[in-house]
């Protein structure tokens, strides 16, 4: 598949089986749940990063958030 990059993992067997049987219940392979659960990831962390960004009202600039 163009625009793919392939990579070698390791992995835990009890993990992998865990993810296995998670992957057929959503009717995935295992790599295409391996990618929906590191997107998952990654547009969580991209949106706790935003929600750090913000400045609470009561917060001066580079104050730490409480």
């Amino acid at each position: 598949m163009a625009g793919r990059k392939a990579f070698l993992m390791r992995i835990d067997p009890d993990l992998w089986r865990e993810i296995e049987a998670w992957a057929q219940q959503d009717l995935r392979s295992v790599n295409g749940q391996i990618e929906f659960l590191l997107r998952q990831a990654v547009n969580r962390r991209r949106r706790e990063e935003r929600a750090d960004t913000v400045t609470a009202p009561d917060q001066g600039p580079g104050e730490p958030r409480p």
